[in-house]
């Protein structure tokens, strides 16, 4: 009996899922305008850090070596003059003090608050000066921010990201199975019970196979495919072969070159799916019963 070859509703099944984990991984790694702005204002901190970080070492080290100079051998009288003028950078705060708003212990009467509690007296240390700069960074991010994506709309808030990021995650779906369902062989297909996958393959049987095997597939010029009697095999993956090359020397032409490995597929399983449904007029059983 002449057999096209049947759709791989499993194969379907599994490239759906496959490719509903690949759509899953997918979106994240797009480069939007979101990421874009925080990545821009991160970068530009750690730049601004780093600098800092030179600036505070390199000036420490300035500072030490002039309170602490090797190669300086004044005259007697130069030599007293320096010592005065050390004797009164004592008491002078450093660049890293100065950074933490940090007072040296001789002007601590000047900032201890006028309360104490067993004994214990509190200090009314200013705000260190890296952490108003923070505070800064941290109105500009918002203001930034604020215009970006609530005024201008430059960028995608979140619902809009994911809205996008589904919509990509969808197509990429589609082109996956699209791509998938042509790999299809007979070795590889599947039997389904898929309804679209029966109808798919009802309308490409009643375009190309009818006037062989008849509106019903109880055969005319060609064998019956509805009764347990095939002549080349009613598995699916043996109707799919029969259908992809064909029995020539039977009148059988091969179909691979006219349809998709997909749509042998459907026309496959829309075969299996006539089995024992009896037809009025079908004709006699042909080849082994399986």
């Amino acid at each position: 009996m002449l057999t096209l070859a049947a759709t791989p509703l499993l194969a379907q099944d599994e490239t759906t899922e496959a490719a509903a984990k690949a759509a899953e991984s997918a979106a994240p790694s797009v480069l939007t305008p979101t990421n874009i702005f925080i990545g821009v204002l991160i970068i530009a901190a750690v730049l601004l850090l780093i600098v800092s970080v030179v600036l505070l070492k390199t000036f420490k080290a300035m500072e030490k070596e002039m309170a602490n100079p090797t190669s300086y051998v004044p005259e007697q009288d130069k030599m007293l003059e320096y010592e005065e003028w050390k004797a009164t950078q004592k008491d002078k705060p450093g660049l890293w003090a100065k950074l933490l708003s940090l007072r040296p212990l001789s002007e601590e009467k000047d900032i201890m608050i006028d309360h104490e509690f067993d004994g214990i007296t509190e200090l009314d240390n200013p705000t260190p000066a890296w952490f108003n700069w923070l505070f800064g960074v941290t109105i500009v991010f918002a203001v930034g921010y604020f215009f970006t994506y609530e005024v201008f709309g430059w960028g995608q808030n979140q619902d809009q990201e994911y809205a996008t990021e589904m919509t990509d995650a969808k197509a990429e779906k589609e082109a996956y199975l699209a791509k998938a369902g042509n790999k299809i062989d007979e070795n590889t297909v599947k039997e389904s019970q898929d309804a679209a996958v029966i109808g798919a393959g009802q309308a490409l049987f009643n375009t190309n196979c009818i006037a062989c095997h008849g509106d019903k597939g109880q055969g005319t010029v060609g064998p019956n495919l509805t009764d347990e009697y095939w002549l080349h095999g009613g598995s699916v993956n043996n109707i799919f072969k029969t259908i992809k090359y064909g029995v020539p020397e039977k009148g059988m032409i091969a179909w691979e070159k006219t349809l998709t490995p997909k749509q042998i597929s459907e026309v496959s399983n829309y075969i299996i799916s006539l089995k024992g449904t009896n037809p009025p007029n079908a004709k006699a059983p042909q080849g082994d019963k399986e």
